[in-house]
């Protein structure tokens, strides 16, 4: 009776190691499904990521095109806008110099031509006297020297003003016939130019004489 127990016994103890190996297996496989089913989760995520790091490269490779062209068209509508504002500019005629308008040849709202000239401007507050000198009197000046200028007022008088003189003829010529020297005997003169500062009572076209 004895016997047949242990053998009853070993039999249970054989049965239950099996079913643990069972268990085992099991749990093993079960496991292994479940590493094999992240694996695969991993690489498709990884997969996924790879497509996404590609559709951001795409993505700035266009937009550094795109960024490019903008670029390259902004330049070329500035360089429009700078013509643009050079024409705009060139339709505005100003004077070179500040003065006084002697003379219009042209009225506002006519077409204004290259070449034409629209009005005359003289700088009234510095005036030029021209004067002529003989060859005598040459040898006597240079440029830069003070002189003294009178210039008619009224019937009989005249006003005195400096004048500096500016400008001597290299060439001689004959003397001008609105011309009244001191030595009517002089045939050949020279001409000058003096540096007259105005104070509103010389006018353009006065006789005026000149003391070096």
């Amino acid at each position: 009776m004895d016997d047949v127990a242990l053998v009853g016994v070993h039999r249970l103890h054989l049965i239950v190691a099996a079913g643990a190996d069972d268990a085992v297996c099991n749990a093993l496989g079960k496991g292994r499904e479940v590493i094999l089913a992240l694996v695969a989760v991993a690489a498709d995520i990884q997969a996924q990521l790879d497509i996404l790091e590609r559709q951001l490269a795409a993505q700035k490779e266009s937009l550094q095109n795109t960024n490019s062209n903008v670029s390259g068209q902004a330049d070329a509508l500035e360089a429009q806008v700078m013509q643009l504002e050079d024409k705009i500019r060139k339709c505005v005629i100003t004077s070179p110099v500040s003065g006084t308008v002697l003379a219009k040849y042209s009225e506002a709202g006519e077409l204004a031509v290259q070449g034409r000239a629209l009005f005359k401007v003289a700088d009234l507050e510095s005036i030029r006297l021209r004067a002529y000198i003989t060859a005598d009197q040459l040898t006597n000046v240079k440029l830069g020297q003070a002189v003294k200028v009178y210039a008619d007022q009224g019937t009989s008088g005249r006003k005195e003003y400096d004048g500096t003189l500016i400008w001597i003829s290299d060439k001689a010529e004959f003397t001008p016939k609105t011309i009244q020297t001191r030595d009517e005997r002089a045939n050949l003169v020279y001409a000058v130019k003096i540096a007259v500062k105005n104070d509103g009572l010389i006018k353009l076209g006065m006789y005026g004489e000149v003391k070096f």
